[in-house]
């Protein structure tokens, strides 16, 4: 007996009140029993009605039923107990709003273990057993629990859709193909499941491979934000010593010139002193000599007079009164105007080159510009549209096509005057100003073409080498011909292999300071690379100079265009 009461519902043997195994069970007339207590207890709160009923089917009694145990409930229980049944689930272990509910259950439910997929159904601990003993049913597929289990439901035919239908891309039911799906590519759920799962699997190894490169690109970052740190902590304190070392260097000159001056103060101040001194001396001499004299003028007695003349001394020689000449000296004012002029030095200097100073503190770009392009296709990502500007072509050159093209001509052309043209090399400069990255294309026809990169200040006027590209440190250039290409930059030459082609890519990166030529055609071909410092806007410019009838044409490119 206790050991098929194992078997039973551990709900049959608790209380609906308290929910826990019956205490002292009792027996209300309805036949539903609770614990003595707990319908002592919720009868109590009922007396003032003075109708009493059952919590679970709210059958009424009146007058109030005597309550008496149940002795062979209590026994049954008691020996249950011994037996391993043990009490009520604890509230958790039942369904609340958010949980999935065992549809099984009757009366307050438990949360399902496992959802069915071929049943459509959810199941607690206990009425999952079943699932795991009976041969049919240990044949279907449990999966978490799911509250969207209707979903796998047909709702045209009621049928669990176990296909997929690969025309409309969505699950069917077997049903399905006959009427709506006819004709359709279908196949079954699990075959289109695998599918699917393996390119999940390879977007989950793209996705994990990017993961692992995007960890990798964060510690070469956090590694970059330590190496910044300490290089501009290393950087400052550099330049603190380096001030500190300029101002010792200007507080030692102050004191040489200081102690120079007062050195010199003294040897002059001496030098006068002494000379003061012998003047003095000298004016006592000639004043004794001259009482002397007046004395002796003074004697009546003409004897005596000549008897005393011989007798007194010479006069010393005078005193070189050469050195008192005072000549119109500044004295140490001089000393002022030639330290003020160290400073005037010194402020010109550092206004020149504060500015470098500046300019390189402001071209730390860490981050890491993208890498250069490996495509035509990337490159003409970042392409831009090239003007030609009149007021700096030659006037040996004809502009057409929009101001696009330059064409060499044995005659002028009718420009009028203007400060930025040039006068003597067969050149012109875009309109546009260049920063950033930038991707343009130059397609020649004739004997060659330059193709330039310049600065706007480039001198105009004559043919001097700071007009001509590729002569000065303002403009590079990429001299191109049916037999070579060279590269000028600054007077120096390059040669430069690779393909000839009639068409020549630039690409310029001006914060990272890269400026690539390439050979267009069915690929890409690297020509000459610069890695340089761009202290300015840039534009691009032509220089036609072979023969007449050269001409020169910068490309409309399209980021869809394909060579």
């Amino acid at each position: 007996m206790a050991q098929k009461g194992v078997q039973l519902d551990r709900e049959t043997f608790s209380c609906s009140i308290c929910l826990d195994l019956l205490k002292d069970p009792v027996a209300i007339p309805c036949g539903h029993s609770y614990c003595m207590k707990c319908i002592k207890t919720f009868w109590d709160e009922e007396d003032e009605r003075k109708i009493h009923s059952c919590p679970q089917c709210r059958q009424t009694f009146t007058p109030r039923p005597v309550l008496v145990k149940n002795t062979m409930l209590a026994a049954l229980v008691e020996e249950l107990k011994k037996t391993g049944l043990q009490a009520a689930p604890a509230d958790h272990c039942y369904a609340g709003p958010e949980d999935v509910a065992c549809d099984v259950c009757t009366g307050r439910k438990l949360k399902a273990l496992k959802s069915c997929l071929v049943c459509v159904a959810s199941y607690c601990e206990k009425h999952l057993q079943p699932h795991y003993d009976a041969a049919p049913l240990k044949k279907h597929k449990l999966v978490e629990p799911s509250k969207k289990l209707q979903e796998n439901i047909c709702s045209r035919h009621d049928e669990v859709m176990k296909m997929f239908c690969r025309t409309d891309q969505q699950c069917i039911c077997y049903l399905c193909p006959v009427d709506e799906h006819k004709g359709h590519d279908t196949v079954s759920a699990a075959a289109e499941r695998t599918e699917r799962q393996r390119e999940l699997e390879v977007s989950r190894q793209d996705i994990q491979q990017r993961i692992q490169d995007r960890q990798k690109d964060v510690k070469v970052l956090q590694q970059e934000v330590e190496a910044i740190n300490r290089s501009a902590d290393k950087a400052v304190e550099d330049s603190q010593k380096i001030f500190s070392q300029l101002i010792r260097l200007m507080e030692n000159r102050s004191s040489d010139v200081k102690r120079q001056v007062r050195s010199q103060q003294e040897a002059e101040v001496s030098r006068v002193k002494e000379l003061e001194e012998k003047l003095e001396q000298e004016i006592t001499e000639l004043k004794r000599k001259d009482a002397e004299l007046k004395q002796l003028s003074h004697t009546e007695d003409h004897t005596q007079f000549l008897h005393n003349y011989p007798s007194l001394s010479p006069l010393s020689g005078p005193t070189d009164s050469s050195s008192i000449n005072i000549r119109p000296l500044r004295y140490f004012e001089d000393v002022t105007a030639a330290v003020s002029a160290v400073r005037d030095k010194l402020q010109d200097v550092l206004r020149v080159k504060w500015t470098n100073v500046l300019l390189t503190v402001t071209e730390v770009d860490v981050l890491l510009s993208a890498p250069e392009p490996k495509t035509r296709a990337g490159f003409l990502k970042y392409s831009c549209e090239i003007t030609l500007d009149p007021n700096t072509t030659n006037t040996r050159l004809l502009l057409s096509e929009g101001n696009r093209k330059a064409t060499l001509m044995s005659e002028r052309q009718s420009y009028s005057d203007h400060p930025d043209r040039f006068t003597d090399w067969f050149q012109v400069l875009s309109r546009e100003s260049l920063t950033g990255r930038c991707y343009w294309e130059v397609e020649w026809r004739g004997r060659g073409v330059c193709v330039a990169v310049a600065y706007k200040n480039i001198s105009r006027a004559g043919r001097m080498n700071e007009c001509k590209f590729g002569q000065n440190d303002k403009s590079w250039v990429l001299d191109c011909n049916n037999n070579s290409s060279n590269f000028w930059c600054n007077k120096v030459q390059t040669p430069v292999s690779g393909p000839q082609s009639s068409r020549v890519g630039v690409y310029l990166d001006h914060s990272a300071g890269i400026l690539s030529f390439y050979s267009v055609s069915e690929t890409m071909t690297l020509l000459h690379r610069v890695q340089t410092t761009f202290t300015q806007p840039l534009c691009t410019g032509l220089w036609l100079w072979y023969s007449c009838g050269d001409s020169a044409e910068f490309c409309k490119l399209q980021q869809s265009e394909v060579v």
